[in-house]
């Protein structure tokens, strides 16, 4: 059985900051086989030292809060299974999980804040992500 993994180049924002930042996606389709290595990618440029988010949407369920760097250890995990790096000097934080199950069809979308949302009253943006389908 083999998962395929659809990214469909979009992101999600916190504005709270004058500095320019964004987050980038740059797979837009990526297969594995149902127990091998999962990684989504996700690169970041930001004027300030970000706070880094990964979320899923599960269909029929709402958007959840898979992990997130706010400081100290850049090896995050998060719920089912999850885990990220966060690497300064690359700006990325990708997304890993090992291994990868059917269970794991959503839209996941990578996030950046200079604040951590709620401290300063930010904005909020969140469009669609990308989606992860299960093939066979």
């Amino acid at each position: 059985m083999t998962l395929v993994f659809t990214l469909m180049l979009e992101m999600l924002l916190f504005l709270t900051g004058a500095g320019a930042q964004s987050v980038t996606q740059p797979d837009d389709h990526i297969t594995v086989s149902e127990g091998a290595h999962l990684e989504l990618k996700c690169s970041y440029s930001s004027s300030v030292s970000p706070y880094l988010f990964w979320y899923v949407h599960y269909p029929d369920q709402g958007l959840q809060l898979l992990l997130k760097y706010v400081s100290g250890d850049n090896l995050v995990s998060g719920i089912r299974g999850f885990e990220a790096e966060f690497r300064k000097s690359e700006k990325s934080f990708h997304l890993r999980k090992t291994p990868a199950h059917w269970k794991d069809s959503a839209k996941y979308f990578c996030a950046l804040s200079d604040t951590v949302p709620g401290a300063a009253g930010g904005a909020e943006h969140k469009p669609p992500g990308p989606f992860i389908h299960m093939g066979q």
